[in-house]
């Protein structure tokens, strides 16, 4: 174990993450929480459904691996997720369940009528949003917001207030819609909502701050994926000041999707060195469940998830892989629950056919032995544009080993 907050036996980050001219410039709270919209956000993507059961057994499973609060959906929108968040709150699990709703005292009832504790309040505020989709002006938002936000707090629910498409907003919109809000009915916190995934990390700290300023209350952060900056400027937003992170498991949701929230959870862990509650050994059986749950797929090559990103190709550092994974990865694959392996191709040589033999107990080759089977695995990969399968290879060491290759 060292001492240097950038390297543990679980990851070795970098250093330049630690120096004093970049630690000042981070403006962390002591405690950043993660808001989990997989059952509602994530399921805005065209074509899937959850279904009761389907939001229980991912919610049961958010709440073990230590989500603090998750968003179980909008019980507007149809009788079965009214009813799927009402099972989610009658288990009693450790996280705070939030119901998502419509700026109405209609919608903020049945969010406790289903046994929500908190509600996420929306109402638009970007101005292609006020000026071509609703044609509002910022009064008219406030005056639809009071109402709801005065019922979430008379009846004990956390209110959200969540203006969405903030980062599209008209400077003095979002101005003077705050300054309201916070004149006639105080939420609990207020969103930043880079609705539209739009923003650089730099506009989102100014924002976060700038909220902060205006309402004296804790910031929350909802992005998306737009162009890429989900969880870069989720975490921007924790470094200005924001308490609480929204996001979706494997980062599905709208459109390109919301900031994947293992993501996330890594950085505030590794990078900013926050104390966090999270299993990150669950990481795994927590994605598998949303994939199948969604039938939504994911890239092999997902951060963090993926079930490649530890897998190896090219013969160059290949027996690091799994001797000395730090040297390869920046994480120790079984910290999130995974691990490493060789696989065999184009790319492989000679260390890549010994490892693999070793991994298989497949015994020792001669030096000519080897040579033949890169030479055979490389022409079979270039062929098939892919891999060697391990029953392919035991094959082709069977057939080195009766010196027919």
């Amino acid at each position: 174990m060292s001492n240097v907050p950038w390297r543990s036996d679980s990851y070795w980050t970098s250093p330049y993450n630690h120096l004093p001219e970049v630690r000042n410039t981070l403006a962390l709270p002591s405690k950043v929480i993660l808001h989990d919209a997989t059952l509602r956000d994530g399921e805005q993507i065209p074509g899937i459904v959850l279904r009761k059961e389907d939001k229980i057994e991912i919610a049961i499973l958010l709440d073990k691996f230590g989500i603090e609060r998750i968003e179980a959906g909008m019980p507007a929108v149809a009788g079965e997720d009214a009813e799927a968040i009402r099972e989610i709150s009658r288990l009693k699990l450790k996280a705070k369940i939030f119901a998502f709703a419509r700026a109405t005292v209609g919608d903020i009832e049945l969010a406790k009528e289903v046994g929500a504790d908190g509600v996420v309040i929306e109402v638009p505020i970007g101005e292609p949003k006020l000026e071509y989709q609703f044609h509002w002006t910022w009064r008219d938002v406030l005056d639809k917001s009071l109402g709801s936000i005065k019922r979430a707090r008379e009846i004990g629910l956390t209110a959200v207030f969540f203006p969405y498409d903030t980062t599209r907003s008209k400077p003095e919109d979002l101005e003077n819609l705050l300054k309201g809000v916070m004149n006639e009915a105080p939420p609990d916190s207020i969103g930043v909502v880079d609705t539209m995934g739009c923003t650089l990390p730099q506009g989102i700290a100014f924002l976060v701050q700038r909220v902060r300023k205006l309402t004296g209350l804790p910031v929350e952060i909802h992005t998306h994926n737009d162009l890429g900056l989900g969880v870069a400027n989720s975490l921007m937003a924790a470094a200005a000041g924001a308490t609480v992170i929204h996001g979706c498991i494997n980062g599905i949701g709208e459109r390109t999707g919301n900031a994947a929230l293992e993501e996330v959870a890594l950085g505030l862990k590794i990078l900013y060195q926050l104390d966090v509650p999270y299993k990150f050994e669950m990481l795994p059986e927590l994605s598998q469940c949303v994939r199948m749950r969604t039938g939504f797929p994911l890239a092999p090559n997902k951060p963090v998830v993926g079930e490649r990103i530890f897998t190896r190709e090219s013969g160059i550092g290949v027996d690091m892989v799994k001797k000395y994974p730090l040297s390869m990865f920046a994480l120790d694959p079984r910290f999130i629950g995974q691990k490493p392996s060789v696989v065999l191709g184009k790319k492989s040589g000679k260390l890549s056919v010994q490892q693999k033999l070793e991994d298989l107990a497949l015994g020792e080759l001669s030096s000519d032995q080897v040579e033949a089977l890169v030479s055979q695995i490389k022409q079979m990969g270039i062929a098939r544009r892919g891999l060697i399968s391990d029953d392919e290879f035991k094959m082709l060491v069977a057939q080195a080993q009766a010196g027919k290759l």
